[in-house]
């Protein structure tokens, strides 16, 4: 028969071992959580990088179309002042757009003969 004394020491001795392999099962746990976590994390970062990318190209699509716009407008007012098809709100746009670009572009002159 097993002395009740080394029966009590073993029956401590297998607790201690389930808890810490109950312990090291749940850091584990934790552990991968983590690691999902943190590959969940980069990959989010680079779509957020290409998103970027794509928002910066969209700017710069939008930026050209935008100027394009800006000429044919010129262009067409340009066109209807030629050939007298201007009402009067037009020619009042046509005369403060002209405006405008030739204060841009003497900001322009003196920018360049400083």
């Amino acid at each position: 028969m097993i002395p009740a004394a080394d029966e009590t020491k073993r029956a401590k001795h297998f607790k201690t071992l389930c808890s810490m392999d109950a312990m090291q099962q749940q850091l584990k746990r934790i552990n991968d959580k983590l690691q999902q976590a943190v590959q969940r994390y980069q990959s989010l970062q680079k779509e957020h990088e290409q998103l970027n990318k794509e928002v910066q190209i969209l700017r710069e699509k939008d930026k050209a179309r935008q100027i394009r716009i800006d000429e044919l407008e010129m262009r067409l007012t340009a066109l209807q002042t030629v050939t007298g098809q201007l009402n009067e709100t037009d020619k009042k746009d046509a005369e403060k757009r002209i405006n405008r670009y030739i204060r841009e572009i003497d900001r322009c002159i003196a920018l360049l003969s400083e």
